[in-house]
């Protein structure tokens, strides 16, 4: 969401945040090794995570959630760093305890969102997505609350109302919404309504996040924000578990650490932002009619990610490449059934394109070539006034 978000790259009203951190959390009875209840950030005067839930100012509940998140280890075991964490709601949801913790993890790990429960009187974390922004979790507006059967919604103070993916105005209690029917492998749009704040002085009217759906796994965080509604026309009739494969854009690209793949952290393709895609054509990739090739990208922590999306003319299930790093000279594998394609794309003018001696270029246009993805290592470059770029395709997995 656009609120107070440190790192984002758009919006000027983020000039206007008067955020504070004050040295001690706003429930006078818990113990300084205690997280915090609610979390200090102010916009102007206003509490962006007050206390939350009917526990929020239960002291024992408050320990024993403290002691379950220290407890708790990311998938590269690093540890949350307390005093900078705070419990955004604790109590009873649909007759059952329920915690939300804005964890902040030094190191590689960033931000995360837990969700406990309580067995007895022991807390428990069930449910860890990592933050895709890298700046803090508690600049968003609306949480992902991980139900059985569909999906809740948490949401700051700064939240006047929230409509669902059917429009519908959202009721809720103390923040933590109703139960939204929210599918396991389509992306849906929330739109939160923001109230007039110092860092929003006119509010926003439509502040929209896409949810990639319930069947998004941890720690992949299921939340990505649509500022102009371009996501969502651009993941229309896409499966998102399939995209969020490990051959697929969303998944493709493993998280590294040091000299070593971390496959159990969120993928460094992880979408966070600004999904979008443009057309490159009508082209025959298979039998029948030409169908549509689309490019499709997307803001990561670690910068601009790019497949390419084929959909077939005849309503058929959609083809998608792994994602490609952001370049001059794109190169994806695009797995067509029974054919294996390698597309080159690239908006560079005045710009010769060179594929290996033999390659039969299927599709051969300006910025386009489509051409048949071999066994063997393939180069190709694209040679312009000043610079040559080379791209190579390894053999299709």
């Amino acid at each position: 969401m656009l609120s107070a978000r440190r790192g984002a790259t758009t919006g000027t009203a983020l000039a206007a945040l008067l955020l504070v951190t004050a040295g001690c959390g706003p429930v006078a009875e818990r113990r300084p090794a205690d997280l915090r209840v609610g979390y200090d950030s102010l916009d102007g005067t206003l509490a962006v995570w007050p206390p939350r839930g009917s526990l929020a100012r239960d002291a024992a509940a408050t320990a024993a959630i403290t002691t379950a998140v220290r407890d708790w280890r990311s998938p590269v075991d690093d540890r949350v760093h307390v005093p900078t964490s705070g419990i955004l709601f604790s109590g009873q949801v649909a007759g059952s305890a329920l915690a939300l913790v804005a964890a902040d993890v030094p190191g590689e790990s960033a931000s995360w969102l837990l969700q406990l429960d309580r067995d007895g009187q022991r807390w428990r974390v069930v449910h860890a997505t990592e933050y895709t922004d890298p700046g803090y979790l508690v600049y968003s507006d609306v949480l992902p609350v991980r139900e059985p059967s569909g999906r809740r919604y948490l949401t700051s103070a700064r939240v006047e109302r929230l409509t669902g993916p059917d429009g519908k105005l959202l009721g809720g209690t103390d923040g933590v919404t109703d139960p939204v029917a929210v599918p396991d492998c389509r992306a849906v749009e929330l739109t939160a309504t923001l109230r007039s704040t110092p860092s929003l002085p006119r509010g926003r009217a439509a502040d929209r996040v896409l949810d990639l759906g319930t069947a998004t796994e941890a720690p992949r965080y299921p939340l990505v924000r649509d500022e102009t509604g371009a996501g969502r026309r651009a993941l229309t009739g896409l499966d998102t578990c399939v995209l969020a494969g490990e051959r697929g854009p969303f998944g493709s690209v493993p998280r590294r650490i040091g000299d070593r793949e971390a496959p159990r952290s969120a993928p460094e393709s992880w979408p966070m932002a600004k999904i979008a895609t443009r057309s490159l054509g009508s082209v025959a990739l298979a039998e029948g009619e030409p169908g549509e090739l689309e490019q499709l990208s997307w803001e990561t922590p670690a910068g601009t990610m790019t497949a390419v999306v084929y959909r077939p003319a005849d309503g058929g299930t959609p083809v998608v490449s792994p994602a490609d790093r952001s370049t001059t000279l794109q190169a994806y594998h695009l797995p067509m059934p029974g054919r294996p394609l390698a597309v080159l794309s690239w908006r560079t003018r005045d710009a010769s394109f060179s594929a290996p001696p033999g390659t039969t270029r299927l599709v051969d246009r300006p910025g386009l070539v489509v051409v048949e993805h071999t066994d063997q290592r393939q180069t190709f470059s694209l040679a312009g006034t000043e610079k040559t770029w080379y791209r190579s395709l390894p053999t299709p997995r």
